[in-house]
């Protein structure tokens, strides 16, 4: 079992050595996406099990189903407005992250079709603070999930490690969360 945690542009050199080796790889780079068809191709010929995520925060991840659900509802309502604010520690690269990507990704997907706002802070040493907001005439509706300690991202690789073991094939960490339900 490998965990790559590296940069965008090492997973596409990592990740074929590792399949030509046989070693299952969790992933929690990104910024290497527009590459993963020609990756899944080499993970699927060399039989072995790949689980790539924005982010390994379980409760991130579970805050995003709640995203999600949330946002069915106020879809079909259109005089709430979205947002979406993430900060992060100063040398993070990317903004809006992965995660905010992902949470985006996520509200379009369930129905939200109108311009959601997003912002992104780099300031200080902030491990990750993402916040989704709908905003009525007369009310603010505000989820968020904020990290305390970077050890939340080992810990939920070592989770998607654990669950990865003997398993073929391409996963994300929903995968992991299904199973733990």
């Amino acid at each position: 079992m490998a965990i790559d945690f590296t940069l965008a542009d090492a997973v596409p050199a990592n990740l074929p050595q590792l399949a030509a080796r046989k070693i299952n790889v969790v992933i929690g780079t990104t910024g290497w996406q527009a590459k993963e068809s020609v990756l899944r191709k080499i993970a699927g010929d060399a039989g072995i099990g790949v689980l790539a995520a924005s982010n390994f925060s379980l409760g991130v991840n579970i805050f995003q189903l709640a995203v999600e659900e949330a946002t069915r509802h106020f879809a079909k309502h259109p005089e709430f407005a979205a947002w979406l604010h993430e900060l992060h520690h100063a040398k993070k690269q990317d903004a809006p992250s992965g995660t905010a990507l992902s949470i985006l990704a996520g509200m379009s997907r369930v129905g939200y079709q109108r311009p959601i706002d997003v912002s992104s802070t780099r300031v200080g040493s902030i491990p990750g603070t993402h916040t989704v907001g709908f905003d009525g005439p007369s009310e603010t509706i505000e989820l968020t999930h904020t990290v305390r300690d970077r050890a939340v991202f080992a810990r939920g690789a070592l989770t998607a490690a654990k669950w990865l073991v003997g398993k073929k094939g391409w996963f994300s960490i929903r995968d992991v969360l299904r199973a733990q339900s």
